[in-house]
Order: structure tokens, then C-alpha cells, then sequence
């Protein structure tokens, strides 16, 4: 099953940077940034995509109400903030970084336009990205709105299996090394960190997985 929340296992930053292009590498620079830093708040001027060399980056918007809402969570080498290179003018989400060693890669939009005009192979996944991008959103949405919580939970760990899984010689369990928090997984499944917990407590209980911090088995029964 091809992921929903995350890209598959390809590096972008390796296809992507500037860095990678003779042409542009000498005026590029990469941006630092702590955990709670913005990169860009809704409304401002979307005149640059950004790709991740290093660290963890929260996209989401607030709600009439205040709430916050996550649309993803993305991690090195994904890119964000792509919707500019169609012509988006202003933002409608923001970017925020959730890790203290937050490194961006920025990309002007004409430079983009630029290297997407000279390298059809570069445009093409360009575009293909965009598009696997608002297939993930709208199956998220979907979940969301009309999924309960533990089903949401469940189908989330079968897009994480297929992301960070491997199957375990000795058991056969899937085993899934991941680099989200629990306060990363709820924000993304539409609940609370305390429900988060309740939620893998029971699948827990029920046999159907086992969890640490940073590790989810998932039994050979239910994989």
C-alpha cells in the first residue's frame, strides 16, 4: 500500500537542491531554524518551496475556532510549500518547526520555474510529488472526517509499516522504527496525546502490538 501521510523512501533533497544544479549552487544557502520556529505563517507571500536537509517541520492551519489542525508532519528530504510553483500567491497553512535542528533548503519559485523549464526529468517529479502530495491530504481528510479514532490509529500504523517496516527474521512481526512522537501520531490522527495513549494501551492489551518510543512491533498474526 503507497503511503498516505509520508513519501515513500526516496530522498528528494538529493533530486531537488539547488546545491545538486552548477548553476545555482554558489548563490544558495540553507537556513537554520529551533524547535518552534516559523518558516512561514498563512497569509504570507508564497514566493519560495522549501526542502528539508535536516530536522522535522509541522504544516497545518487554524480553524475558525482557533484550533490548530496538522496536515503532516515531514521529515529530511521532503519538500513543502510547493503550491507556490502553481501560482499560489499567499499561504493557507503554516510551517513551523518542531525540532531544534531544523535545516531548509529554499527555493525562489523563478529558480524552480527555471530548473523544471531545463530538466524535464527535474519537472516531472516536480509534478508528480505535488500530486502524490494532494492524494495523501484528501485520504487524510477522509479519515478525519468519517473514521473513529482507533480506526484511524490502525490505518495510520499500516502507512507507517509501509514507510519505516521491516519484517522481523526471528518472529515475523512487522517492526517499524519511525521518527514521530506521540504528540507527532495524534497531532496527525486528529486526537489527543492522553487518547493516543489509550488507544496503543488497548491494541496493546488486545495482542495486536507492542510500543516503545521510538518502535512499534506489530504481531505476525495481525500483520
Amino acid at each position: 500500500m503507497k503511503s498516505l501521510w509520508f513519501f515513500d523512501d526516496v530522498n528528494l533533497f538529493k533530486v531537488l537542491c539547488p546545491h545538486k544544479f552548477k548553476t545555482y549552487k554558489a548563490n544558495h544557502d540553507f537556513d537554520a531554524y529551533k524547535k518552534k520556529d516559523y518558516i512561514y505563517f498563512e497569509e504570507d507571500s508564497a514566493n519560495k518551496v522549501y526542502l528539508i536537509e535536516r530536522g522535522k517541520v509541522k504544516i497545518g492551519y487554524y480553524s475558525e475556532e482557533g484550533d490548530e489542525v496538522v496536515k503532516a508532519i515531514l521529515t529530511r528530504g521532503e519538500l513543502f510549500g510547493e503550491t507556490a510553483i502553481l501560482g499560489e500567491s499567499k499561504r493557507e497553512e503554516f510551517a513551523q518547526s518542531i525540532d531544534n535542528t531544523t535545516s531548509i533548503c529554499p527555493i525562489g519559485v523563478d529558480t524552480m520555474h527555471d530548473l523544471m523549464r531545463n530538466n524535464q526529468t527535474f519537472s516531472f517529479k516536480v509534478y508528480k510529488v505535488i500530486g502524490f502530495k494532494l492524494k495523501k491530504l484528501e485520504r487524510r481528510l477522509q479519515l478525519l472526517l468519517f473514521k473513529d479514532a482507533k480506526t484511524r490509529l490502525i490505518e495510520f500504523l499500516d502507512e507507517l509499516c509501509s514507510d519505516y517496516g521491516y519484517d522481523c527474521e526471528k518472529t515475523g512481526d512487522k517492526v517499524i522504527h519511525h521518527p514521530y512522537t506521540q504528540k507527532d501520531i495524534a497531532s496527525l490522527i486528529g486526537t489527543s496525546r492522553p487518547t493516543l495513549n489509550i488507544l496503543l494501551n488497548e491494541l496493546k492489551e488486545e495482542k495486536v502490538i507492542q510500543f516503545t518510543r521510538k518502535e512499534i512491533r506489530i504481531h505476525k498474526n495481525i500483520a
